[in-house]
């Protein structure tokens, strides 16, 4: 039986992943993970795939690259498959399982040795978080209602920011006094990485319960060439997207350009704070827990203003907001009296608007797409662009950086990606939901 649109307890079921899963995002992709791999590699040669890599961190960025390229070329077609067999519950369930347990085997990254441990695992953990996030988000239009979209995708931010912001501290807590549960540091640092998998996998057993019922097809019933047939529901969407709806397709380019400045400054924001501002690894944890926290508000109070004044709106203060960042962030230097208290107050500003750029991006999203089956193969796209973008701003920001040799105009270069995103978004004729 289909699950009715609006169930107070599927949507709180369906918002509590972003508790289980977004302690990847802020312990093994932002916080514990980068400065464990550091300090394991740091100057040292690394060796893998026969090539001895003399800059262990490019080594890192470029397999997180490689992560994103697998997945927006496979979510795609996999997403046509899951509309065509009705089975995107399943493949949810297997990215999830396939990240979780990506994580916890970087347990057994201890060393230079097994460098290459760490590699393939966070290679395949950021395969699984991002697969896993491409069908959870096509679930949005299925189990909420289009006015409700914007509070719903603003309670799962919401949730993830509160978790992740939990078992960051237990996590640091069992980094930074080791002795005190008969532990040495990189021990610690490595239960930390089972916790966070052990923590993924068990909460989703919560969203997995209450989300709908896969509507699956009898085998019996499939046409040959299924798999091809899944191609075939991705062609016609592209086909939909650029004839029929010209709105969708104008803010997917929006999505583009915000996500190259949004996307960019997260991966890149500690390396900016250590290698350009050379502050301490202890006050970027401070910071990312400062942004952590306002985002929560952030995401909550956004939500309320597009909620009153309309989508288009809310967007654009937060991308002005992002703006500013880039901004201020050109004008710190190493040098500068009160470093670190400008940073701080920087980031209080990226706090503020992290949740809530993301969390009215996806129901903006959401809310644009025509009366569909087709949620997975829809979102995809959404996901993919979002890829798309993560690798363009990764290139431009080390362009930059290598021909100016200063991460300051890297920076200062997304600012142009944020205003292009404001041009196309005023362009975007008012719907039924979005205004």
């Amino acid at each position: 039986m289909q699950t009715k649109q609006g169930d107070s307890k599927v949507i709180n079921g369906w918002a509590f992943y972003d508790w289980a899963n977004s302690v990847y995002s802020l312990v093994i992709s932002t916080a514990i993970f980068p400065m464990y791999y550091d300090a394991i590699t740091e100057n040292n040669f690394v060796s893998f795939l026969g090539i001895e890599w003399e800059h262990p961190n490019s080594l890192y960025t470029y397999a997180l690259s490689f992560s994103f390229l697998i997945v927006a070329i496979i979510s795609p077609i996999l997403s046509g498959i899951a509309d065509y067999r009705g089975n995107k519950k399943s493949f949810m369930k297997f990215f999830c399982l396939l990240g979780s347990l990506s994580v916890m085997s970087l347990f057994f990254f201890e060393d230079l040795s097994t460098t290459w441990v760490g590699i393939v695992a966070s290679i395949l953990a950021s395969i699984g978080f991002w697969g896993s996030i491409v069908f959870y988000n096509a679930y949005l239009p299925e189990i909420a209602h289009p006015e409700d979209h914007d509070r719903v995708s603003a309670k799962g931010f919401i949730n993830g920011y509160i978790g992740s912001i939990i078992l960051l501290i237990i996590c640091l807590v069992l980094i930074l006094f080791p002795d005190t549960f008969g532990l040495d540091g990189g021990l610690a640092s490595r239960l930390s990485f089972v916790i966070v998998g052990v923590w993924w996998l068990g909460f989703a057993q919560i969203t997995f319960k209450r989300l709908p019922k896969d509507r699956k097809v009898p085998k019996d019933q499939l046409e040959d060439g299924y798999l091809w047939k899944g191609y075939q529901e991705l062609k016609k969407v592209l086909k939909e997207v650029k004839k029929d709806h010209p709105a969708l397709k104008r803010f997917l380019i929006t999505f583009f350009l915000l996500s190259v400045g949004v996307q960019t400054i997260i991966v890149t924001a500690a390396l900016f704070g250590t290698a350009e501002l050379k502050l301490a690894k202890e006050h970027l944890i401070g910071t990312i827990l400062i942004i952590q926290v306002l985002a929560i508000f952030g995401a909550y109070i956004f939500s309320r203003i597009s909620e009153k004044y309309g989508n288009v709106l809310a967007l654009k203060i937060t991308i002005i907001a992002w703006m500013f960042v880039c901004f201020g962030a050109f004008m710190l230097h190493k040098d500068l009296d009160n470093i670190l208290v400008y940073f701080y107050m920087l980031g209080g500003v990226l706090g503020l608007v992290l949740g809530a750029i993301q969390s009215l991006a996806r129901s903006t999203y959401s809310k644009l797409l025509p009366e569909t089956e087709d949620h997975a193969t829809y979102f995809s796209f959404f996901d993919v662009t979002e890829k798309i973008a993560i690798v363009t701003g990764t290139f431009v920001y080390g362009l930059l950086n290598a021909i100016t040799n200063s991460m300051q105009w890297s920076v200062l270069s997304l600012a142009i990606f944020f205003l292009a995103s404001i041009i196309v978004l005023s362009g975007l004729k008012k719907t039924k939901y979005v205004s």
